[in-house]
């Protein structure tokens, strides 16, 4: 009997094309879904005969909830070695093998400062009004060198950006709660004393850490209230690390210069969020990742993982 398959949220219509299908394809059958379900009984109806399904990063979750609902699934594959929002617990508890790929850290990296010199410079502003005719040079741009790049987090991605801005000329700073001046000194940057005095002295605060426990809402009103009125906030990131509500009520106050952001509390993001229209922010749908590079690598190892399944032996397991 054939294998039932689902690909989830396959925005661009190209998992099936990133990856050698054929090399599972005498045992199992592939639907993409380029389509985001909202709603979960519409996601259930649209998956419940599958015994595998594929997801990309953290665009669909798949909590206890969802899991009792699918009887039949049996393999559960995400981009990435990790994925917050599924719940490995309760996919053990109903016997579900999770597994997942590699996945580069560049891509972030290059999207981190895509972001930042596209508010360094207003270039959707100046873009938009060169295009429809409006005025020739409105805006001042904000130099890069010399000014101070304050990373929260310095880790893999962290630390790539960090060597970016050095080579920008720019004074890099980086905290974390475990954040030791040893591992700064391999990177070349300095540990600040504390997250506040980072924000306080940053010209541009970037976003780096990993979602848990002691990072959501690690960036609130009070953390907001510290960076100058000039600073700039980007997150790539995780979108709980900074608190949403404090975030838009600072930058329609105009009480930072402005944000790039890559990431949000709802994916995708509400049509009337404010996030959409502030003219202060330089916002793009969870791009992070998504590059002919990563994709590819993602969908060739979900095809492996399939036929490793298929095989008896899952590899790149997931376990709490």
């Amino acid at each position: 009997m054939t294998i039932r398959c689902a690909v989830l949220d396959d925005y661009q219509g190209v998992a099936l094309s990133m990856a050698d299908w054929s090399q599972v394809a005498e045992a199992v059958e592939v639907t993409s879904h380029r389509r985001h379900f909202e709603d979960q009984d519409e996601l259930v109806a649209a998956i419940g005969d599958c015994e595998i399904v594929v997801v990309m990063r953290e665009r669909t979750p798949f909590p206890a909830s969802l899991l009792a609902r699918l009887p039949r699934l049996r393999l559960l594959i995400t981009s990435g070695m990790r994925n917050a929002s599924i719940d490995l617990a309760a996919a053990a508890a109903h016997g579900v093998t999770v597994c997942g790929t590699a996945s580069s850290s560049t891509p972030p990296v290059e999207l981190t400062w895509a972001l930042i010199l596209g508010l360094a410079r207003s270039l959707t502003a100046e873009s938009t009004a060169l295009r429809t005719g409006g005025p020739w040079q409105s805006t001042v741009g904000t130099d890069l060198y010399g000014r101070t790049l304050g990373l929260l987090g310095l880790g893999k991605i962290g630390s790539k950006v960090a060597a970016v801005g050095r080579a920008f000329g720019m004074d890099v700073v980086a905290w974390s709660q475990h954040l030791t001046e040893d591992r700064c000194g391999q990177v070349g940057v300095r540990l600040a004393s504390s997250k506040e005095e980072l924000l306080e002295t940053s010209d541009f605060v970037s976003v780096h850490l990993v979602l848990g426990d002691r990072t959501r809402g690690l960036v609130s009103g009070p953390e907001l209230a510290l960076m100058r009125p000039s600073a700039y906030l980007v997150n790539t990131s995780r979108a709980a690390i900074v608190d949403r509500t404090a975030l838009v009520a600072t930058l329609s106050e105009h009480r930072i210069a402005g944000a790039g952001l890559d990431v949000f509390d709802i994916e995708p993001l509400p049509a009337d969020d404010p996030l959409r229209t502030l003219p202060n922010v330089l916002a793009t749908p969870h791009l992070g990742y998504v590059t002919h590079a990563n994709y590819r690598t993602y969908f060739t190892e979900a095809v492996a993982d399939i036929g490793a399944y298929l095989a008896g032996a899952p590899i790149r397991t997931l376990t709490v």
